[in-house]
């Protein structure tokens, strides 16, 4: 009898024809798998397959990951929501137009008014042109984005309407390095990748020979150009705004621990899921995390690569969707919701 899920995953197999698709969808509630479909190449040179351990870059998927780790600075009361920023980074370490008045919570919301390095609204924004006269080898660490936004001026003062700013997450991972004293990157896995059991997770580099890595691949303009891997189109090595890589079933145990309060207590949590931004009429932002339809998560797309993972606890369900090609994840995240809740 064909069920739900079989309608997707037929979906998901054509597209592998039709679309170069290659991803990994999966469904788990408790923890168990209820849905889990490989399909495509992990590596097309030497046609290595998706796999359940196959690790995915998770673009802004990862922002989760930066706000977890502020939150847990909350918890050890290093720095509240409502500190100004100014009061905790040093001049040489923070944009030089950033305003007095600017906090952790306009950072964490979006509505810090800050001028971005990626203009993601923007329909015709390359972020993959943003490299074209920068070496992405040269992108290391928090501070070395300082150069793309600190100068500009700022688009508003802050606690005005949400637009989505990359650059506001890099000053959040700059507050994460200055208060934890340690690389961001070592402080996330101490902070939330370590105690959320997420042991394939990591900030790992794009020029690094790892196991399990899916390589991410540019759109082509016809089926009879070669891919080309997206190496030169996105940073060596993921931080604050994103790049992070994980797998699915790392991403469950991550959904599940913020959800039961085992990353920084069930009171933060009630904090971090409060709305406090309106994104459009079906979502709306908390503490670095969308809200919608009571799903908590995020979405994230970078050259080669297209992500989405989202927990609904009123079913005790999570559900990713994750690509190293561009696909339109969203959509098959809500075939993927619909058949688990019969909606």
């Amino acid at each position: 009898m064909t069920n739900a899920f079989d309608l997707v995953d037929a979906q998901l197999r054509s597209w592998v024809e039709e679309r170069d698709f290659s991803g990994i969808a999966a469904v788990r509630r408790g923890g168990i798998v209820e849905f889990e479909g490989c399909y495509g190449l992990a590596n097309r040179s030497d046609s290595a397959p998706i796999t359940p351990r196959t690790r995915f870059a998770l673009a802004s998927v990862s922002k989760m990951f930066t706000a977890a780790a502020v939150a847990t600075l909350v918890r050890d009361g290093r720095v509240a929501f409502d500190t100004p920023v100014v009061s905790v980074l040093p001049a040489d370490r923070r944009p030089a137009t950033l305003q007095p008045d600017v906090t952790v919570h306009h950072l964490l919301t979006h509505t810090s008014g800050i001028a971005d390095y990626a203009e993601e609204e923007d329909e015709d924004f390359d972020y993959g042109a943003l490299w074209a006269d920068r070496p992405v080898a040269g992108m290391l660490r928090p501070a070395d984005f300082l150069p793309l936004f600190g100068d500009l001026e700022p688009y508003r003062p802050p606690g005005g309407p949400w637009q989505y700013s990359n650059a506001g997450f890099i000053v959040l991972a700059l507050i994460v390095e200055e208060l934890a004293g340690q690389p961001f990157a070592e402080a996330v896995g101490e902070r939330v990748l370590g105690p959320a059991g997420m042991t394939a997770s990591g900030y790992f580099r794009s020029d690094e020979a790892r196991p399990d890595i899916a390589v991410g691949y540019l759109e082509r303009a016809s089926r009879d150009e070669p891919w080309r891997t997206n190496a030169h189109a996105i940073p060596v090595v993921g931080g604050g705004d994103g790049g992070a890589y994980s797998t699915a079933a790392d991403l469950d145990r991550f959904l599940r621990a913020y959800d039961d309060g085992s990353l920084f207590g069930t009171a933060l949590r009630d904090e971090m899921l409060t709305a406090r931004a309106t994104v459009g009429p079906r979502a709306e932002y908390g503490y670095g995390v969308y809200l919608s339809g009571g799903c908590f998560g995020h979405a994230g797309g970078d050259p080669g690569v297209a992500a989405i993972a989202q927990r609904l606890p009123a079913a005790d369900l999570s559900v990713a969707v994750l690509c190293n090609v561009e696909a339109p994840v969203v959509a098959v995240h809500n075939q993927l919701l619909a058949a688990a809740t019969g909606a």
